[in-house]
């Protein structure tokens, strides 16, 4: 994730620009994952510009999350733990919110190493529909949250002091711009 960074941290993950301080970031993520969020941040950081409706992902993402531990706890090697972002099925092509740029997410477990000990890592796959390069550093952030968020809570249900490391992400877009009017 992040380029060449494979820590596996919040560095990983984190692009900070003049569009995206880290504490947009933090709130943007924090929003996506269902967590509550002070309505003065929502004000200071949410515009069309950052995104707009198109990178709202957050409908439902709690059950969502549980659904991916669920699935990943019960059936480990199991490639059916996904996320799918809610589309409509006929968008109107004058409504962002009709056609989210994030389609699904996939997470899947391998085995690894961390600190020359193997381990049990949580890998994902993203697909999006469109990415402008300079809302990039919301989505790799809210995704690399979502990965820490599902490691952090699988972990907690397996129990025994595991410790799932977070991967490798894949990030595919169809289509790429350099900014969201393009």
């Amino acid at each position: 994730m992040g380029g060449n960074k494979k820590d596996g941290t919040k560095n990983s993950y984190t692009v900070e620009t003049e569009l995206f301080p880290i504490e947009a970031l933090s709130v943007y993520s924090a929003y996506n994952l269902e967590d509550p969020i002070l309505d003065g941040d929502r004000s200071k950081y949410f515009s069309a510009h950052r995104g707009g409706s198109q990178g709202d992902y957050r409908e439902g993402m709690k059950s969502k999350i549980a659904n991916v531990v669920d699935c990943l706890h019960k059936f480990p090697s199991s490639k059916r733990a996904v996320i799918t972002i809610p589309n409509t099925s006929i968008p109107c092509h004058s409504t962002d919110g009709d056609a989210k740029c994030m389609r699904e997410i996939h997470f899947y477990l391998d085995k690894g190493e961390h600190a020359g000990e193997s381990v049990t890592v949580l890998n994902a796959t993203v697909w999006m529909r469109a990415q402008a390069a300079e809302i990039f550093p919301k989505n790799i952030h809210f995704v690399g949250s979502l990965m820490e968020r599902v490691a952090t809570n699988l972990s907690e249900k397996l129990g025994d002091g595991y410790d799932i490391k977070l991967g490798v992400l894949f990030y595919l877009a169809t289509t790429l711009v350099s900014v969201r009017d393009d």
